[in-house]
């Protein structure tokens, strides 16, 4: 059973209004449930990769089944919660850009001494569908000295380096001002190099990170003054960096920024967004970086979930649109490409992490122990139309659709997975009206050419759910 939750809004993009539809729907299948998942993502390929916190990665198939046997199992090095909201754990996994050839990932954790562990892992080169847990290489590590504000998320940029969320050692308000000292890796978004190991570790330091060559600061800081970032991600087209970090009393922010400005401040604990918090032995403000977006507790909301800039092809209403959540409210919100913020709304869910596909559709992740994916209401324009008058109801589809011609005869239909595949043909039908059942398809989007008795083809995208 599929569980969809909606809400109907109006999104002003230029001088268009676009009626955008956001809803959720329960991908992994009712027979699945995850213990405590934090993580989705993928590795190049169709599969979805899940993350649960007491050290298990499991594959998530497109069928919403999972494989028998985990990925990797680390638990007996990871830190043991002792509840669902412990913030230790196994924390944040990325896959590197080269996986396809190399088989590395990295897994961001918090090992049975409670400190942060950054390892390099490698994939069975004869089994895709398991990876080697004696393979480890420590990457880099640091003390927490506090059980909370981990960061954990992991990812690979634009520029092909590795970036790693460190939060402020926690307890609260900072107490050890670790956000500003640049001396310290918390409370940071860390840069390095895993291809290049250089200077005795098994990283380098990029030539342009901002405190490279300091013999005071620490090299591998890209940016600073963050409480928890929680989460992290990057939009590959414009080349940005997208950051949700946790609020301390009453505000909960986004940030934004180009992926060449090096070492900005994000003004924590000097500032909780863009309110003053503790100012004593600050910068300036205008040396401080302040967010795109904020928002309060009002209405039960407690602790931002960064999310990802929609990419994907089925959507136009979220095309360009960063998404993020509250995990206490269950709240759901937009910021556009012009900083706009909406609140879409309070989801059903405990939400810890948002993750991608391999076709930029996304996904939200339930503490509770289920995946949703995310769906908006606009369907992309075909990718090729012609005079044709044709019509494909209903789409999106779940059990059966109809295709119908009214201006010629259809000789020809073809429908065609993401990857080419042909799930569906039939020809010399000489019909102006073909009813396909489509209940046997898995849920995603398809590509249907119908060709005319007179030569003609029209293009359209299908959605099944």
């Amino acid at each position: 059973m599929k569980i969809t939750t909606t809400l109907l809004l109006s999104l002003f993009l230029g001088l268009t209004a676009i009626s955008q539809t956001v809803s959720i729907e329960k991908f992994n299948d009712d027979s699945v449930t995850f213990d405590s998942p934090v993580d989705l993502q993928n590795a190049g390929d169709d599969r979805l990769f899940v993350v649960e916190k007491a050290g298990i990665i499991k594959i998530l198939k497109t069928d919403g089944t999972i494989n028998d046997v985990p990925y990797l199992n680390i638990d007996n090095r990871v830190f043991d919660p002792t509840s669902p909201f412990d913030e230790r754990g196994l924390l944040g996994l990325a896959f590197h850009p080269d996986y396809a050839t190399n088989g590395y990932f990295y897994v961001n954790y918090i090992n049975n001494s409670g400190d942060t562990q950054v390892s390099r892992f490698t994939v069975d080169p004869g089994n895709p569908e398991i990876a080697f847990p004696g393979s480890e290489l420590e990457i880099i590590s640091y003390s927490q000295p506090f059980g909370n504000h981990n960061g954990g998320a992991l990812a690979f940029g634009p520029d092909g380096f590795l970036y790693i969320a460190s939060g402020d050692g926690g307890s609260g308000g900072d107490p050890g001002n670790r956000a500003q000292n640049t001396t310290l890796l918390l409370g940071k978004l860390l840069r390095i190099d895993v291809d290049n190991p250089s200077g005795g570790d098994n990283y380098g330091i990029p030539a342009d990170n901002p405190f490279a060559g300091s013999g005071v600061d620490a090299e591998e800081i890209w940016a600073y003054g963050l409480r928890n970032p929680f989460r992290f991600s990057f939009d590959f087209v414009e080349e940005e960096v997208w950051i949700g970090d946790v609020g301390q009393n009453n505000i909960e922010e986004v940030d934004r920024a180009g992926i060449t400005e090096a070492g900005l401040n994000y003004g924590w604990r000097c500032y909780e967004g863009s309110q003053p918090f503790n100012t004593a032995n600050c910068p300036d403000p205008s040396e401080l970086t302040f967010p795109v977006a904020e928002y309060t507790h009002a209405g039960g909301n407690c602790s931002i979930v960064g999310g990802y800039v929609y990419r994907g092809n089925v959507y136009d209403d979220l095309q360009g649109i960063y998404l993020f959540a509250d995990t206490c409210s269950g709240m759901i919100g937009t910021v556009d490409q012009s900083n706009n913020q909406m609140d879409q709304g309070d989801f059903n869910g405990t939400w810890v992490s948002f993750g991608q596909d391999v076709n930029n559709e996304l996904y939200i992740v339930d503490l509770d122990g289920d995946i949703y994916s995310i769906k908006g209401s606009v369907l992309t324009t075909p990718e090729h139309s012609t005079s044709l008058d044709i019509s494909m109801t209903p789409n999106p589809a779940s059990e059966a659709i109809t295709i119908a011609m009214t201006s010629d005869t259809i000789n020809s239909i073809v429908i065609t997975d993401i990857r080419g595949s042909i799930v569906y043909e039939a020809s010399a039908l000489s019909t102006s009206e073909k009813n396909i059942a489509v209940n046997g398809l898995s849920n995603g989007l398809y590509l249907v050419r119908i060709t005319s008795e007179g030569g003609e083809t029209s293009i359209k995208k299908l959605l099944i759910n």
